[in-house]
């Protein structure tokens, strides 16, 4: 008989004389493709677009090196890069370190839209994994949105609350727009990174002078902005790392890929130390996981949402149920005086007249003397939104923090550390400028002072250094309203560099208040 009629036996010729099926390639760009040198084991290159078996991997950082699809992209510009984070270890270090609360949700926000893995380390490189994070150009947050790009992607941003710092909505913004832009760019994944940096027009008039003097328009071919030049090799570089981290020398750290959070629907308005108490947290933690909420009160129109740790959930929910609505958030009854307008009220509590408004329904800015206002009061006030809490300093009594001196500190540290005087310090501790302190002294800290007067609660929690450079038409004047900080304190923080005149390309230190949306 011959065995090429027997079906069973044709079957196996078959297979053995057929060469193995592969994943559908991706789209490389327009120059031929080499692969990156290394002495490590080739990264499995995939598919996003089909299902892997490694989504069944339990370290988040293993599952999120399968995923990934562009690493291999060789280019001068990607070493250089390279070669920059592997002699500051640190860095990534603490890369994985801050996104331990927040990798779980980028790799599955990334999976769902079925986008390269290399994505889920953007924020590393757009805002170091902080969520505060607060740049020059007003961007703020993990994905660092600017206001516009924010409100496209309906992160709202108001007195009460930024989107662009909440983490879940972010995450779910910025991975939406970075599937528009792959669209946009036919899946070159390269391009569409660019246009988050550089923007969709620009990288779309680079892509068309190209063309128009025949030149090829991959991303390496193109004339973008310098800070784009060098935005994709970092994605680039640091995911080579991340892939073949034993043969750089780089640990990962083991992380179970679980989710570490929950969203958690509140219904309504709640006083964050109400739901730290019921949900059995630090308030750190809690506005850890919060950053997008400016005040001691989720917003009363919405979201209605906080994100609340895995473990804490169940209890937090029942806890919740039970809170009577009259517990949820507490309030100031206010009696409206003769003269008195909404500005005054509203400058007397340190809230916004806008909200004055809402709260209470009032149309017009008109109120009537004898009526009341409601005013929102928080136990947050003074641990959220106070700057001594997240300088280390504890509360002796309701009228004055102490200070604890730690290894290093000097008055003259201390000063700079709190925002404050050295010579107030001293002056408060009935001690010399000079006076040696010792480990564990507790030091008396005034709030009520000339210096801190401006750093009202509402306006002092995360202060962020930055870096401005004076550009053409600039004034102090437009400086401080693009930051929403006062033109003496401009002078302050910049009083040694500052003349006269403002010259284009002077750079002034502009210390931002991470906690209120920019206008």
């Amino acid at each position: 008989m011959n065995f090429f009629y027997h079906p069973f036996i044709f079957a196996i010729f078959i297979a053995l004389i057929l060469p193995a099926c592969t994943p559908k390639t991706v789209k490389q760009n327009a120059q031929s493709y080499v692969p990156a040198i290394t002495t490590a084991a080739p990264i499995q290159i995939l598919n996003p677009k089909i299902k892997s078996p490694a989504d069944e991997t339990i370290d988040s950082w293993q599952l999120l090196i399968s995923l990934f699809v562009i690493s291999n992209e060789f280019n001068p510009r990607i070493e250089k890069e390279l070669n920059w984070f592997l002699s500051h270890p640190e860095y990534i270090h603490k890369i994985q370190e801050r996104a331990e609360p927040y990798l779980y949700n980028i790799i599955e926000e990334v999976k769902a839209k079925e986008l390269p893995g290399e994505y889920a380390l953007l924020p590393a490189i757009e805002s170091g994994f902080r969520a505060h994070a607060y740049s020059h150009a007003r961007a703020a947050g993990l994905w660092q949105f600017i206001p516009s790009t924010g409100r496209m992607f309906n992160l709202q941003q108001n007195w009460w609350y930024d989107g662009r710092r909440d983490v879940h909505a972010s995450t779910k913004a910025a991975t939406l727009y970075l599937d528009k832009l792959a669209a946009r760019f036919d899946d070159d994944w390269l391009l569409a990174l660019a246009a988050y940096n550089a923007g969709g027009g620009n990288v779309s008039r680079a892509i068309k002078r190209n063309k128009k003097i025949n030149k090829a328009s991959d991303y390496w071919s193109l004339k973008l902005p310098k800070e784009t030049t060098r935005y994709v090799p970092k994605l680039l570089a640091l995911a080579k790392i991340f892939a073949n981290a034993d043969a750089y020398g780089i640990k990962l750290k083991k992380l179970e890929h679980t989710p570490y959070f929950s969203v958690v629907n509140i219904g309504s308005q709640l006083d964050l130390a109400k739901a730290a108490e019921l949900s059995e947290l630090e308030l750190d933690e809690l506005f850890l996981l919060n950053p997008g909420l400016n005040r001691g009160f989720t917003p009363p129109n919405g979201p209605h949402h906080l994100l609340i740790p895995v473990a804490k959930v169940p209890e937090f929910e029942k806890k919740l149920a039970l809170l009577p609505a009259s517990e949820r958030v507490k309030w100031r009854r206010h009696k409206i005086k003769s003269g008195e307008n909404l500005s005054v009220i509203a400058q007397h509590y340190k809230v916004k007249t806008s909200v004055l408004r809402s709260v209470n329904k009032v149309k017009n800015n008109q109120i009537r003397a004898g009526k009341y206002l409601y005013i929102p009061i928080s136990k947050t006030a003074n641990n959220i939104s106070n700057p001594f809490v997240r300088q280390g300093i504890s509360y002796a009594s309701s009228r004055h923090p102490v200070y604890t001196v730690k290894s290093g500190d000097n008055l003259w540290s201390i000063a700079r550390k709190l925002d404050l005087h050295s010579k107030d310090i001293a002056r408060w501790n009935r001690i010399g400028l000079r006076t040696p302190l010792r480990i564990g002294q507790k030091l008396q800290i005034k709030q009520k002072t000339k210096v801190t007067k401006g750093l009202s609660r509402n306006r002092s929690a995360h202060l962020q250094s930055i870096h401005y450079t004076v550009r053409s038409g600039d004034s102090l004047s437009s400086i401080s309203a693009k930051f929403n900080v006062r033109v003496n304190d401009l002078r302050r923080w910049n009083k040694r560099s500052l003349n006269k005149y403002l010259k284009p390309g002077q750079r002034l230190m502009v210390k931002v208040d991470t906690s209120k949306p920019s206008t």
